[in-house]
């Protein structure tokens, strides 16, 4: 189908007529008459008009419709449809309970990561994770997965520990935020993320650490298997100690003085 014959099929599904769905889009009829049927030329013929980007930015945003409909991708119109083949699950597949019925904080160290991609919807192997409870982690599920490596340097280092709250819809993620990513080809990765799922059916991944050793890359949604919002942080880099600083603009300001007085002398 051509993509002309797309927009009538969407049209159509909507019981509009070229009027009015160039009023539901924001153009007028004649716009849409001259992209679906074309316009008169003098050899009688009619020369189909070619959709600019606003236009079909437009339909994809008034409509739901899934992009990759419009270019030949897909078979599927409505993201809503589009959406239904995802293989991301709204809950995660186990969690752990304590006595009082709440849930408990999961701890997935290092050593215990290539264990978890396999079992991360195995109740046995999440069983036997530690486990803890926090009070104030509460309305969701969380994991807390340590830090490996350094791509998220001057955010997050080696070792430091990350509390992430399950994501129950992708198109929930939030550009420019921070979150544990669980997929079947990279594993566990903790990143900034930029959501592009309902454009491209992407994730755009970016490591913090700018000594270019951490390119940007993409995963598709279908290889996604968890994502965890970072909420709260506990770090081994502890801070040097305020009156450091103190002292040493102390001494500074003691040296101009000893400066001062030695100029005055002689």
């Amino acid at each position: 189908m051509e993509i002309s014959e797309k927009i009538a099929a969407i049209r159509d599904h909507f019981n509009l007529n070229n009027f009015s769905f160039s009023k539901k889009i924001g153009v007028t009829g004649t716009t849409v008459d001259s992209i679906i049927n074309g316009r008169p030329q003098p050899d009688g013929s009619r020369k189909k008009t070619k959709p600019g980007y606003d236009v079909l930015s437009s339909i994809i945003d008034v409509f739901d419709i899934n992009p990759e409909y419009l270019f030949g991708k897909s078979d599927k119109m409505l993201q809503s449809e589009s959406a239904q083949n995802q293989t991301y699950s709204g809950i995660p597949q186990v969690v752990s309970v304590n006595p009082s019925g709440n849930e408990n904080v999961i701890y997935v160290p290092i050593q215990a990561r290539a264990g978890y991609l396999n079992g991360y919807g195995d109740s046995n192997y999440i069983e036997q994770l530690p486990s803890f409870n926090m009070p104030h982690l509460n309305n969701g599920t969380f994991r807390c997965f340590e830090v490996q490596g350094n791509s998220m340097v001057r955010t997050f280092f080696d070792g430091d520990l990350v509390f992430g709250k399950y994501v129950e819809n992708l198109y929930d993620i939030k550009d420019g935020r921070i979150y544990v990513i669980v997929s079947k080809n990279d594993g566990i990765v903790l990143k900034r993320v930029i959501n592009r799922i309902k454009e491209r059916g992407k994730l755009i991944l970016k490591s913090d650490n700018k000594d270019g050793n951490y390119p940007t890359y993409t995963i598709n949604v279908d290889e996604i298997m968890e994502v965890w919002y970072v909420t709260m942080f506990a770090s081994k880099q502890m801070p040097e100690p305020i009156d450091v600083y103190d002292r040493l603009h102390d001494l500074e300001s003691k040296v101009v003085e000893l400066e001062e007085q030695i100029g005055r002398k002689n």
